[in-house]
């Protein structure tokens, strides 16, 4: 896989992101219902999300490929076991074989659009599952969205909910599809778009993290039928 290993850029994002505590423990809210013992994270990042999950006290695995991430994971969550995954690596089966329907849930967030073989991943994320295990994935949405935020990412591409769907492999069967976070339209086409940013300035999250109550509410009258972002969740067929 094609990445940057150093990732400035990212690593600024998520930490802006950091201060949208409200909106963070929202998108945990989201994944909670479907967490039913050994879970896995794929691209932990700097743990925005990972915390919520620790401080549930679930057992839950990190990963990143990128070394910068493993590195703060491992200070950051001593207690945890940190795994180097590329989805993509053309020696998966053999690096993770051990790992092998190890899981009851295996989530990605925000992880899927960097990688140019979508497909491929998720083939790969899906043999970590257990048979009836659940499988979560959030990827933006919408390609008109796509701005220079997404290009400083790296992001290979924007979904909808087809799009998404199709990328799965067979052996998932889907069990709900909806879009996420309504108000971040608006945000991510101002700064990106019209004021062309490339990083989401800390300010920003402060002031996202005070309206979430808000934006959640906008989320539920709008019946998540659009959203900056979209979410699949699956069950792995048993044998």
């Amino acid at each position: 896989m094609n990445y940057k290993e150093i990732d400035i850029e990212g690593e600024q994002i998520l930490k802006s992101m950091s201060k949208g505590i409200k909106l963070n423990h929202w998108m945990y809210s989201q994944i909670k219902p479907y967490v039913t013992g050994k879970t896995l994270e794929i691209g932990s990042g700097i743990g925005n999300i990972s915390r919520y999950f620790i401080e549930n006290g679930d057992e839950i695995y990190l990963s990143d490929i990128r070394d910068q991430y493993l590195k703060l994971l491992k200070s950051k969550f001593p207690d945890n076991e940190v795994i180097k995954i590329d989805l993509v690596d053309p020696d998966f089966d053999e690096k993770h074989s051990k790992l092998f329907e190890s899981f009851e849930l295996v989530f990605a967030l925000n992880v899927i659009e960097h990688i140019q073989d979508d497909k491929k991943a998720l083939i790969n994320l899906s043999k970590l599952l257990k048979p009836n295990g659940f499988i979560y994935i959030l990827v933006p949405a919408h390609q008109i969205l796509f701005n220079n935020f997404d290009k400083t990412l790296f992001h290979y591409r924007r979904y909808n909910k087809r799009k998404l769907i199709d990328a799965l492999p067979n052996a998932i069967k889907i069990k709900k599809s909806w879009y996420f976070n309504f108000a971040g339209i608006f945000g991510w086409f101002i700064v990106g778009k019209i004021l062309n940013k490339k990083t989401i300035p800390e300010s920003n999250m402060i002031l996202y993290n005070l309206l979430t109550p808000l934006f959640k509410l906008l989320d539920y009258l709008t019946f998540n039928k659009l959203g900056l972002s979209v979410i699949v969740t699956g069950q792995k067929s048993s044998r």
